[in-house]
């Protein structure tokens, strides 16, 4: 929503992953919330060290997603419902929305289907969020791997 806890970490995670992969030239990732009301920012601090403790890079700073990101890249994903029609209503024409997706199509080993907001919990949400974003980052990268 924001983009300052979870898609920043999907971005880290994923381009931590691509990276270790050596396929970085083969990938444009970024990361990018419905609202704008943290433009500009770092990640969470809780989610940045989270991240620090399992080795994953911090990069990226807060932007908002606009209607040009649905024609520009491939696939986007929302890390819950609200988000998905969020990102899919830049798009009145519906044409691009085969583009959105939920993250957590991607997740294998959790049963959830959305990626909750770990914004007013405490840390044990931050590492939950963490868990389900490397699971789907590592499913989506075999899959897009494979599709190469």
């Amino acid at each position: 929503m924001g983009n300052i806890c979870r898609s920043p970490a999907g971005h880290c995670v994923f381009q931590h992953l691509v990276d270790q992969a050596g396929l970085a030239d083969q990938f444009e990732i970024e990361s990018a919330g419905t609202i704008g009301f943290h433009v500009g920012s770092s990640p969470d601090e809780r989610m940045q060290h989270c991240m620090r403790t399992r080795n994953i890079p911090i990069i990226g700073h807060s932007r908002q997603l606009q209607s040009s990101d649905l024609e520009a890249y491939d696939l986007i994903l929302a890390m819950d419902n609200d988000n998905l029609i969020d990102a899919r209503a830049l798009d009145p024409s519906g044409n691009l929305h085969h583009k959105v997706q939920l993250f957590c199509d991607y997740c294998t080993a959790h049963r959830q289907t959305e990626v909750p907001d770990p914004y007013y919990g405490g840390d044990q949400g931050f590492e939950h969020v963490l868990d389900l974003i490397e699971d789907g980052c590592a499913n989506l990268l075999k899959k897009l791997s494979a599709d190469q």
